[in-house]
């Protein structure tokens, strides 16, 4: 608790001083953006993990600070306005893993960050390229890390699509990505499953899926 009120104390400062463009510190935001991440993913605040007694304890005493400090994420980012390409697609990687974590409520307050990248990137480049490799290589990375669920497959694929749908430009070439990705998601984790069976052909047959 204490480093929350830590890290939100730096937050407020980096809004009130490190914001506009005279003053702006892509180093400062950069090292506060990784700072919260790791706050959120730590092992200590993975609710559950715990036995229902003990998280029941810590809920009732602190609340989940994964939730607390995931929204302050969202917001940091899009505070940032104009800033937002500097992030992208460096950025990419560590709030997928803020948004792997099996937390509903953070899930789908977090996930649209997601379209926003695409969109920003697609305001300066017409595409948004950079992004969706960035996202497919560490999903990868997570998924074989083994983050990642069913439920976490079908609220990106339902936020993501009608995010995507609303938009005048990225409407055809959005719904292109965020099926292409829900179908690595469901090869990754089917192959993450199949890992320890014994029997090679079920192996062979997801490997082929994945590649």
């Amino acid at each position: 608790r204490v480093f929350l009120r830590a890290i939100n104390q730096y937050a407020d400062m980096l809004n009130k001083k490190f914001l506009d463009q005279a003053n702006f510190e892509l180093q400062l935001w950069n090292n506060y953006f990784h700072l919260a991440v790791a706050f959120l993913t730590q092992e200590s605040l993975q609710l559950e993990n715990f036995s229902s007694a003990k998280r029941a304890k810590i809920l009732n005493k602190y609340g989940d600070m994964r939730r607390q400090i995931g929204f302050e994420i969202r917001d940091m980012w899009y505070n940032l306005g104009q800033h937002k390409i500097k992030f992208i697609p460096e950025m990419v990687g560590p709030i997928l893993e803020m948004t792997l974590i099996p937390e509903t409520e953070l899930r789908k307050a977090t996930i649209p960050i997601f379209f926003d990248m695409m969109q920003c990137e697609f305001h300066y480049t017409r595409s948004f390229q950079r992004f969706e490799n960035e996202i497919i290589t560490k999903l990868d990375h997570e998924v074989e890390g083994g983050r990642g669920d069913e439920q976490y497959k079908v609220l990106f694929d339902k936020i993501l699509l009608e995010h995507c749908r609303k938009h005048k430009y990225l409407a055809k070439s959005g719904e292109t990505f965020v099926k292409l990705v829900v179908r690595l998601m469901e090869r990754l984790l089917d192959y993450r499953t199949i890992m320890h069976d014994e029997n090679k052909e079920n192996r062979m047959s997801c490997t082929v899926n994945v590649l």
